[in-house]
């Protein structure tokens, strides 16, 4: 008896000719606007790469680890994903061909293959079917966005996959794959041959696209997509240009939907076209556009030549500026350069001050340098996780008098002031000792973080081995600091902030992947809030 028809309809994207071309903005994109028309989606991103996840790689590498709810590390497209569609998701939502073939491994292992020959055809195309799958019957849409490049070999049986879901009768997919359609300049001509050559790659695996999403810095005018049309055998009403959004990123759903997109790809799966809601996205997005105010925020951490490294502090800054009316401009300062020079060459220009999150001891003397300018000079501060720790290290050092307070993460030092807990020790594998995943946090009444969430309990995402030590805690309050939250059970400082400054707060957790388009976060919004009020006050002295 055949299996019945699944209510999912499945929409692949797939990139082509040269990477970053924006498949995880337009997979978000398309998301929010199936989302505002009523339907229910959700977004899966499989990466080639064989890293289980990118929890061990550099931010210079992939950019930053986008840390979900559960507790998974992955890729920083699923921050894409959360931002546009408001939704936590979870580590069902990425997935990498490490993870796949451990999996398989694992189960040759155990014996579950019945002595058979076990191949990347049915096993690993099996094993990564299951995983699209996930969500079946679940959702009316899943969007899978798979990484790379079509021709990449590490692709190949993530297309593979693709092409089998095509051809299975129980399932209704659409297949969009996003490429690039160039200007020559000295030509003074759009050239189309890159798309024709992707695309048919692409039909070499078996897979037709059914609308093509083309990135190009001109107009593509009706004859050049009737070229594109008819080469690669697509319908000319399904060759969309992709320009660059004129402001942000948050321009494109607008810009899709403007074009007909989430129309052509309803019609294209026999699905109902509903109105839309997007009154408050185009609020936001004007407010973006638009505003009233502008301040400039000191980033300092050391992965400050790959913006992506910061990829969700950024966006949450957009968020924040959106909701207090003003322009952010982040300005990434590397703090191994503070380190040795004039603090006040690096930083006296800016509104308010961001130390970011990190590991290693690379760079940090010119973090704790930050956080005493901030502290000494009334600059807004905001510290998250590593930045939080450097604040204490100098709080440690400055007030409480002990000159050599430090992290076991970076010396042995007696006033080791951030350190790991007594059940970590015993710990010997590299991410077993990492604090991931979302975690309750109380916080006191009558403080800056308590009039920010108006909540006494809050949830927030963790990704850190060392927390703040107990034995100092007492010394740390006694000298002025208020540890304004807390875990449920008292044991670990979660956020911290300084009485008789205009905004001080450092936390362990990582409130910048919780931050959502159009609602932001409420920490980003005080603090920028408070950096604009900062602003004001100065331009005042001034007159």
């Amino acid at each position: 008896m055949p299996k019945k028809q699944s209510k999912t309809n499945y929409i692949f994207i797939t990139g082509g000719v040269i990477s970053s071309l924006g498949k995880g903005i337009s997979s978000a994109s398309l998301g929010l606007l199936l989302q505002s028309r009523g339907y229910t989606v959700t977004v899966i991103k499989l990466d080639p790469y064989i890293n289980v996840d990118p929890g061990t790689m550099s931010p210079l590498q992939h950019g930053e680890v986008f840390v979900t709810d559960d507790g998974a590390e992955t890729d920083l497209d699923l921050g894409h994903y959360e931002r546009f569609l408001g939704k936590s998701l979870t580590r069902d939502n990425n997935h990498t061909t490490g993870q796949v073939y451990f999996e398989v491994i694992t189960k040759e292992r155990q014996g579950k293959y019945l002595g058979k020959t076990v191949q990347v055809i049915p096993h690993i195309t099996d094993e990564i079917k299951k995983r699209m799958l996930a969500f079946d019957d679940e959702f009316d849409f899943v969007i899978i966005e798979i990484g790379g490049t079509v021709g990449d070999i590490e692709s190949l049986p993530f297309l593979e996959a693709q092409r089998q879901l095509n051809m299975e009768a129980n399932h209704k997919t659409l297949n969009i794959h996003l490429t690039y359609v160039p200007y020559i300049k000295a030509a003074g001509e759009i050239k189309t041959k890159p798309t024709q050559h992707s695309v048919k790659t692409l039909m070499e695996y078996g897979i037709k696209p059914d609308i093509l999403l083309c990135r190009t810095e001109q107009k593509l005018l009706k004859d050049v997509r009737a070229k594109i049309a008819l080469f690669c055998m697509v319908d000319v009403d399904c060759v969309f240009e992709v320009l660059d959004a004129e402001k942000t990123i948050y321009e494109v759903p607008l810009m899709f939907s403007k074009d007909g997109l989430p129309d052509r790809i309803l019609t294209k799966l026999g699905m109902e076209i509903r109105e839309s809601d997007l009154n408050k996205w185009e609020k936001f997005v004007d407010k973006i556009k638009k505003p009233k105010h502008s301040v400039t925020i000191a980033l300092v951490g050391k992965y400050t030549n790959l913006g992506d490294a910061y990829k969700s502090i950024i966006e949450a800054f957009v968020h924040a500026g959106s909701i207090n009316d003003s322009k952010v401009v982040v300005k990434l300062v590397n703090s191994e350069k503070i380190e040795d020079n004039n603090v006040d060459e690096h930083l006296a220009e800016f509104d308010g001050i961001l130390i970011g999150p990190g590991f290693g001891d690379r760079g940090i003397e010119g973090k704790i340098k930050a956080a005493r300018y901030a502290r000494e000079n009334n600059v807004p501060f905001f510290g998250i996780c590593l930045g939080m720790q450097c604040a204490v290290i100098e709080y440690a050092r400055d007030i409480c008098g002990l000159s050599n307070a430090n992290s076991t993460e970076f010396s042995e030092t007696p006033n080791k002031v951030i350190d790991f807990m007594d059940e970590q020790r015993k710990i010997t594998d590299k991410g077993g000792t990492m604090r991931l995943g979302s975690y309750p946090c109380i916080i006191k009444p009558g403080t800056k973080a308590y009039e920010a969430y108006g909540n006494e309990y809050i949830n927030e995402r963790h990704r850190h081995r060392y927390e703040v030590n107990n034995d100092f805690r007492d010394l740390l309050q006694d000298n002025g600091m208020i540890l304004s939250g807390l875990s449920p059970d008292r044991k670990l400082v979660e956020m911290m902030e300084l009485p008789n400054h205009p905004w001080f707060i450092g936390v362990q957790f990582h409130p910048e992947l919780k931050s959502r388009a159009v609602t932001g976060h409420p920490l980003f919004i005080q603090f920028i809030k408070a950096a604009v009020n900062h602003k004001l006050k100065k331009d005042k002295s001034k007159i």
